[in-house]
């Protein structure tokens, strides 16, 4: 019983330093665009070194009943980036190359995911 006992706690103990080891892909520079501020005017906001594969809901343009989406995009990481029309990377999606020109205003977004381009 004992032996089973430690045989598990030594394979927890395992696991748990196998996924600390693991460390998580940020994509290397910035992602910008631009949301409608609170007095009407264009203000940027900027994601430094953003999480890869993990959706991003852009907090500012998160609630289509609230607020008008973000617009602009411009992806100057070493990741693809792509942005999605709805939150939770919903919606029509457009795929940005990585330290790509900023896009056009029209180019509406709501979130956000990075891929590698690896």
């Amino acid at each position: 019983m004992r032996l089973r006992h430690s045989l598990v706690t030594a394979c927890g103990a395992l696991a748990l330093t196998a996924a600390l080891a693991t460390p998580a892909h940020a994509a290397t520079g910035d992602f910008s665009y631009k949301v409608v501020g609170l007095n009407g005017e264009p203000v940027t906001v900027t994601l430094h070194d953003p999480e890869s594969e993990v959706c991003i809901t852009l907090p500012e343009v998160a609630d289509p009943s609230s607020s008008e989406p973000a617009f602009a995009p411009h992806n100057a990481t070493d990741d693809f980036a792509l942005v999605f029309t709805g939150p939770d990377c919903t919606g029509n999606e457009w795929r940005l190359r990585p330290h790509g020109h900023p896009a056009s205003d029209r180019l509406k977004l709501r979130s956000v995911v990075f891929l590698p381009a690896g």
